[in-house]
Order: structure tokens, then C-alpha cells, then sequence
């Protein structure tokens, strides 16, 4: 279990090796940085999605999907009220970042892969569902953290967002026990798996702006780090411990939370005019952090 958990960052870190060398030799630059990013949330991230719902229905899973999904909508939302506090020292630009980093963490892009080799399939499929309101809370309250908007038409965008669309296409999926036609399926599953290649890819040219002194520097991305894998998993676990929940669920959902911080916060900050050098380094801190902490946290479930 260790060596799969230390292996995965392992190769998270040497993808994003390849981004900050292509950046330093001038293959990829900011533009090209930005269009990556729409072409990850727009395209990739929704066929990631849409696949990982091709499981076939039964009654059992289904009363574990409404479980999962409940804490999993539960667990964020105190999360988001939580981040409140775990920020409100820090500058404004700094703000955003942290309270980002403090309710997402790396769920989808290392989270799937973690849960594979722990549980296998079954791992996954839950998984998957976890990450619903997650989806849905990134693509509602992460926005808005960053633009500042509250208003209908941001919360339009959010429902005809492809991330949401292909969520609930998933879930008709799963119900109605639906197969795509095996082209399709290897199509989507093709252009999903570029997920966290590209994700890892975008970081690593972000990170090829920063002096390497400054990735290691500062108390914030150490304070973002320490909440992000062990404040949250701790309380992740605290809550579902209260509420009496199923050893696996609790398992998997603990785990998902003790994953370091979304690389999607810096494809936010990028699009959005956040501060781009903080998100990518508190990626880059606690995905190191994390080959020590997960494993930790896993073992003591």
C-alpha cells in the first residue's frame, strides 16, 4: 500500500518535471498555459468523469452511493465553512488560494489511482461518487471564490458546465444500467486519461516561473499543507466516526481528503488572475509532503 501511494507521487512529480522543463525551453508559455487549462476543464476532466460511472447497477451500491454522496456533500460543506477561519490572517490574493486548497483536495487526478491499487474497482466507483459534490462545489464555490460573482447567470454556468453535464450523464449511466458503444468508451476513456498527465503538465510550467528558493520559502504554503493533509482527513474521519458510517466508505473517503491540494487550483488561478505562484506552490509542497502523510493517515484509519 505504501509503495503505491509513494509511487503515484512519484510519477505525479516526474509529469510535472516535463511541463517546467518544457517551459524553460520556451515550448509552452502563458497563452498556451491558458488554453491548456480551458481544453482540461472543458474536454478532458468531463470524459474522466463520464467513465468512471461504467459500473452496473445493484440495490447494495445504490444505498452506498446515497451514503458516500451525503458525507461527501457534508464533509465540503464544513470544510467551506471551516476555510473561513483557516485564512482569514492571510492578504486577500492569498485568501482565495488557501480557503481553495483547505476544501479541495487532489481527488480525481491522484485520489483514483491511490483508491485502485488499495480497493480496486469497487474503490474507484465510490470514489467517483465522492467526488460529485466536489465537482459540483468546485465548479459553484471554487469559481466564485475566485471571480467574486454570485449572481444567476454564475450559477447558470455552473449547471450547463460539462463537468456537471457529464456528471449526470454518469449517473443515468449507472441507474439505468447503459453501456456507450466501445468506441466510444475507448474514446472517452483515451481523452479522460490525459487528465492528470496535462494537469501535472500545466503545473509544471507554472512552476518554472518561480525561483526555486521561493517554492521552499514562506509559512503559508507549510500552514496550507499541514491543513490540507492532516486537518482535513482527521476531520473527515472525526465526522464519519459520529455518524457511525460503513468501515469502507470511511476508508475511502478519508483517504480522498488525505490527498494533497487540487491541482485545479492553479488552472483557477491561472484563468482567473489568482495568485498563480502560491497555488502551484502549495501543488508542488504538499504533493512532496503528502508521500509521508498519506501513507500515515491510511494506515491508521
Amino acid at each position: 500500500m505504501k509503495a503505491t501511494i509513494i509511487n503515484q507521487v512519484i510519477i505525479l512529480a516526474l509529469i510535472m518535471g516535463v511541463g517546467l522543463i518544457a517551459r524553460k525551453k520556451g515550448m509552452l508559455s502563458a497563452e498556451v498555459n491558458s488554453k491548456l487549462s480551458d481544453f482540461l476543464l472543458n474536454v478532458t476532466l468531463p470524459c474522466l468523469i463520464v467513465t468512471s460511472f461504467n459500473f452496473e447497477y445493484s440495490a447494495e451500491m445504490m444505498k452506498n452511493i446515497k451514503l458516500i454522496f451525503f458525507y461527501s456533500v457534508l464533509i465540503h460543506t464544513v470544510l467551506i465553512f471551516l476555510s473561513r477561519f483557516f485564512a482569514f490572517r492571510f492578504s486577500e490574493s492569498s485568501r482565495k488560494v488557501i480557503r481553495f486548497v483547505t476544501v479541495f483536495s487532489n481527488s480525481g487526478f491522484m485520489g483514483f489511482p491511490v483508491l485502485f491499487g488499495l480497493y480496486g474497482n469497487i474503490g474507484v466507483f465510490y470514489g467517483a461518487v465522492f467526488n460529485v459534490p466536489w465537482n459540483i462545489f468546485m465548479l459553484s464555490f471554487g469559481s466564485m471564490l475566485f471571480t467574486g460573482k454570485k449572481d444567476l447567470k454564475s450559477l447558470r454556468r455552473v449547471i450547463t458546465h460539462p463537468g456537471i453535464i457529464a456528471t449526470a450523464i454518469g449517473m443515468l449511466m449507472f441507474v439505468f444500467s447503459l453501456s456507450m458503444p466501445l468506441p466510444l468508451e475507448k474514446a472517452l476513456v483515451s481523452v479522460g486519461s490525459m487528465t492528470t498527465p496535462l494537469s501535472m503538465i500545466i503545473v509544471g510550467s507554472m512552476l518554472a516561473e518561480i525561483k526555486l528558493k521561493e517554492v521552499f520559502s514562506g509559512f503559508a504554503v507549510y500552514y496550507v499543507s499541514a491543513v490540507r493533509l492532516i486537518a482535513a482527513p482527521l476531520l473527515t474521519l472525526a465526522i464519519l466516526r459520529l455518524l457511525n458510517a460503513d468501515q469502507m466508505l470511511t476508508e475511502i473517503a478519508v483517504t480522498v481528503e488525505a490527498m494533497p491540494a487540487a491541482v485545479i487550483a492553479t488552472v483557477l488561478a491561472s484563468k482567473f488572475d489568482g495568485d498563480t505562484k502560491l497555488a502551484s506552490r502549495c501543488v508542488f509542497i504538499s504533493t512532496i509532503i503528502s508521500m509521508i502523510t498519506i501513507p500515515l493517515i491510511v494506515m491508521n484509519i
